[in-house]
């Protein structure tokens, strides 16, 4: 392959399959890349115009992120160097005509003909490392503000009405904690998106939705940003916060958004819910709503779990009396148990099942996320066998599989 030796524009003749990883592949995995950008999809149906790749640093690893524009959506994709290479490099292969990345050493423009050859052309560096000097490209934080999905400095409506960002779209200092965790359970629903059903309109139950800050987030992201056909249920015990929310979607003209009072267990207004929400709704509440879900066979679950009551009253194992005989430690490893057991039997009711930190442990002990999607494959029967191998080693009898409307087949 030529190239020039001052890297000043010269296109190469037509690229291989093997140069063509070895020059990404060096690019990503190599540290080298600041940004890249891939468009002019080759089929005319194809609805993602334009992605973008930059590298971001979640939990101190590197991982590049790959931000999706169709309209107005703005989709989010975060994954490993060598994932990143082999997803840049599907998408120059099979689905796009040209590729800039933009590395410490030059930038590099891929051309891909309507034969699906391509070339390269390669360039001086136009974008600049922080730090500088040649060295690898620094990873920006995934905390940094253009991360966010709504970022600040973009004026956000409903976060302006519930007193977390000015007109100008500025958050507000005693807020910044509340913005961040909304940005992390958008993230969160993002990720899952695409689980959800189409073609028809959308249910959503938030069960438990308090103040329903993240309820007017899930809204806005879904019915506003991603222009999904949705209605959205939230449901809480408090007249008055109810009140207080169905006036505020009133006045945001969300009239897709309504809020209801009621009780989880007693909930009986839908007859199919595509995605249940429930958040720090208080011990065998969360299983309540996690029953729901079941039942309706809902795409998608997202539950951060609160107090965990049930379990310690009950777990009872001669092997873990040292464990068990400390109140605070008995406390800890029955909450452990309990989202163990959740999980479990979400799994065995055909469910791929996550744990994820939600937010950081520093603002609240509260911090795990169980997000459930319907995988609609066999259940193995050695799922069921693990859990009952679990339960009778603890001698726990859990509230969600008593009442759950179904069993199964062992």
């Amino acid at each position: 392959m030529e190239q020039s030796d001052e890297g000043d524009g010269i296109m190469s003749a037509e690229t291989t399959t093997e140069e063509l990883k070895t020059l990404v592949r060096g690019a990503i995995e190599g540290g080298k890349l600041i940004q890249a950008t891939v468009s002019q999809p080759r089929s005319r149906a194809e609805e993602t115009r334009k992605i973008a790749v930059r590298p971001v640093l979640l939990k101190g690893e590197l991982r590049y992120q790959f931000e999706r524009f169709a309209g107005a959506k703005a989709l989010h994709q975060n994954l490993a160097p060598a994932d990143a290479a082999d997803e840049l490099l599907r998408l120059v292969e099979a689905e796009y005509r040209q590729a800039l990345l933009k590395t410490t050493e030059n930038d590099i423009q891929i051309l891909v003909s309507k034969k699906g050859k391509a070339a390269v052309l390669r360039g001086a560096p136009t974008a600049k490392a922080a730090g500088d000097g040649g060295a690898a490209a620094p990873a920006p934080s995934h905390n940094r503000t253009k991360t966010y999905v709504l970022p600040e400095g973009e004026p956000v409506p409903f976060l302006e009405a519930l007193g977390v960002m000015t007109p100008e779209g500025k958050v507000l200092k005693a807020k910044y904690d509340k913005y961040r965790q909304i940005n992390r359970f958008l993230e969160m629903v993002s990720d899952v998106v695409s689980h959800l059903p189409t073609g028809r309109e959308l249910t959503i139950v938030d069960f438990g939705c308090g103040k329903s800050y993240l309820t007017f987030a899930l809204y806005h992201l879904l019915a506003i940003r991603e222009r999904l056909p949705v209605r959205i249920i939230g449901l809480d015990l408090k007249a008055d916060v109810i009140e207080d929310c169905a006036k505020l979607a009133d006045r945001l003209g969300w009239d897709r958004l309504r809020f209801a009072v009621g009780d989880i267990a007693d909930y009986a207004d839908a007859d199919r819910v595509d995605m249940v929400v429930t958040l720090h709704a208080c011990d065998t509440a969360t299983d309540a709503a996690l029953i729901k879900a079941i039942g309706w066979q809902a795409s998608v679950i997202l539950s951060v779990p609160c107090c965990q009551h049930e379990l310690m009253r009950q777990i009872e194992q001669p092997v873990l009396k040292p464990l068990l005989r400390h109140g605070i430690l008995k406390e800890r490893f029955s909450a452990l148990v309990t989202d163990a057991v959740r999980a479990q039997l979400l799994e065995a009711s055909g469910y791929k099942v996550q744990m994820l930190e939600f937010i950081d442990l520093e603002h609240t002990p509260k911090n795990l996320l169980i997000r459930a999607v319907r995988s609609g494959s066999p259940v193995s029967a050695q799922t069921w066998q693990d859990y009952e191998k679990f339960r009778d080693f603890l001698s726990i009898s859990p509230y969600l599989e008593n009442n759950m409307e179904f069993k199964v087949k062992k």
